[in-house]
């Protein structure tokens, strides 16, 4: 039976729609009957109690808002009568205890994915194309349009057909026709593939390297680095012209950082020495050619479920978000802890007002310091340029019922699920430590989920509300809605769809269940992300400092 409304935690005092309410109507919550004052659109909150212009308003048990004047029982949160409030927070006050859940299902269970010379695992097996600048970003574009057809890599460009279509009708004088023309979308390769065990040439052009500040250039090198070491890759081109900013030795000194033992095939061929530019490109299509009949092969082999590393992300958040899929893949991420491997949860600015509860996971005072001093540093940092977190909501997740930086938060933290926090790190530091990890990025989609592969997961689990296009270029991101509306009206682009919570024919931890093993298929190579099968390789590196 479908819920009308919701109440999160038992000390909030206001509660969820859960599908649409109409002023004068009586909802009943725990014996007690509210009057609606307001309609209430599904995802929306309303108040439980009568609350007083200054009131605290409580959501997921902490502090969200507080009253900017007098809301009625019944009546409507909105941007106008809420204002963003947080509680403050310090170092760790108290230890939080764990009750960690059963993984006997899952004991025995393996996945196919690719054993690299350090211990990591891939789930996918790609050959990555570098420009160290943005100088060399045409270069790369060239080496990309050789190899891609040519090595089965390519998809049919099913809008050039369409407009190829809408020419041969103007052309036969046939113009009514086109109003009625509709694209036949069909998935198939331009040729067939040359190499069976790569999954693709991946290109990473990006607009830094130079020009801007030198901790920029340092910070792009490391998070190169960590796509290098990445164990979804097996070896890379690098691109460089040789005057800038982002000299071949700091991406060099970034990887033995991360990898001292690093032994992947690297080639590294730059401009200026090199002399024209038909040498440059020759040389680093001929080299990149023979690293890829090297990786290709290396073949799947059985993995224990301990080496996955599954990044928390979300974007286009809605009202139900926390409600649904957050926790649903926090309750995936307690699981795949429990096995013993690796979770990442990203997006600080989305940690705002359960900063404590975080502080307290960590499992020891050195490690909560960090997270309290980075958190501190980026607020600091926003505020400067005349901004902050509470500015953080979109308009979208506004319309659809995160009307405050603290709403959003208390429901973004939920993807982090419940065990405790082995290490922070910040940007673009990579993971080292087994279970839960807390990594400094933005709430910015493209630019977190950048940060989450180039800090070695190789998975992401990305939930969203609305409908966000995004994915990664060398790590499945799984796309899981909130909503079955959602999953419905975009199935192009969501993988799971978590909306059975809502209705209540589903708990958080079956759906967390089911998600961990759609993670198994798609780590294996028997199920293709929505995302990849779209052919989104977003790639946004985070800029932090101003342009020089």
């Amino acid at each position: 039976m479908l819920h009308r409304i919701l109440k999160i935690h038992p000390n909030d005092n206001v509660l969820v729609a859960l599908t649409d309410l109409k002023k004068g109507e009586t909802v009943t919550y725990d014996g007690a009957d509210v009057v609606l004052t307001d309609d209430i659109q599904a995802k929306h909150k309303f108040a439980q109690v009568p609350l007083a212009q200054g009131d605290r308003i409580i959501m997921y048990g902490s502090l969200v808002g507080k009253a900017v004047y007098d809301i009625p029982a019944g009546g409507v949160l909105t941007i106008h009568n809420v204002k963003h409030q947080v509680s403050g927070f310090q170092g760790k006050t108290q230890s939080t205890g764990w009750n960690v859940p059963d993984v006997s299902r899952w004991k025995d269970k393996t996945f196919m994915g690719y054993h690299r010379a350090d211990g990591q695992v891939g789930t996918g097996n790609y050959w990555l194309v570098i420009p160290l600048v943005f100088c060399e970003n045409r270069n790369v574009d060239i080496i990309k349009q050789a190899f891609l057809d040519e090595l089965g890599f390519g998809q049919r460009d099913v809008y050039k057909s369409y407009v190829q279509q809408m020419v041969e009708l103007y052309q036969s004088g046939n113009t009514e026709a086109i109003e009625t023309l509709t694209l036949q979308r069909t998935e198939h390769a331009t040729k067939k593939r040359i190499f069976d065990n790569i999954d693709g040439i991946k290109f990473l052009t990006h607009e830094g390297g130079c020009g801007g500040i030198r901790q920029d250039s340092d910070t792009l090198c490391a998070l190169l680095a960590g796509y290098i070491n990445n164990p979804n890759v097996a070896g890379a081109t690098v691109l460089s012209l040789g005057c800038q900013n982002a000299q071949v030795h700091i991406l060099e000194d970034a990887i033995k950082k991360i990898n001292p033992a690093f032994s992947k095939p690297l080639y590294v061929l730059e401009q200026q020495k090199e002399g024209t530019e038909t040498e440059l490109l020759s040389q680093a299509i001929r080299k990149t050619f023979l690293g890829l009949v090297e990786a290709d092969k290396q073949t799947r082999q059985t993995a224990p479920l301990s080496k996955l590393v599954v990044g928390l992300e979300c974007g286009g958040s809605d009202g139900f978000s926390g409600i649904s899929a957050n926790p649903a893949i926090g309750h995936t991420s307690d699981l795949v802890v429990a096995l013993g491997g690796k979770s990442v949860l990203s997006e600080f600015p989305e940690l705002c007002g359960v900063e404590q509860d975080l502080i307290n996971r960590c499992v020891t005072n050195e490690i909560a310091d960090r997270f309290v001093h980075l958190m501190r540093s980026y607020a600091r940092a926003a505020e400067a340029v005349g901004s902050g977190f509470d500015m953080n909501p979109s308009p979208g997740n506004i319309r659809d019922g995160l009307i405050t930086d603290a709403i959003k938060s208390a429901g973004a933290a939920k993807k982090g699920g419940t065990s405790p926090i082995q290490d922070v790190l910040d940007y673009p530091e990579y993971i080292t430590k087994d279970g839960l990890n807390l990594l400094c990025t933005p709430g910015n989609d493209v630019e977190s989920t950048t940060a989450l592969a180039g800090s070695g997961c190789n998975i992401i689990l990305f939930t969203t509300g609305l409908g966000t296009p995004t994915g990664n270029p060398v790590t499945p991101v799984i796309k899981v809605a909130s909503n079955t509306k959602l999953a419905e009206r975009m199935p192009d682009i969501i993988d799971v769809d978590t909306g059975a919570v809502i209705a209540g024919e589903k708990t958080i931890e079956e759906m967390g269940e089911d998600i961990l093993d759609f993670i198994i298929e798609v780590a294996s190579g028997n199920t293709q992300t929505k995302a990849q099968l779209l052919g989104q390789d977003d790639f946004i590196p985070w800029k932090r400092g101003v342009s020089l």
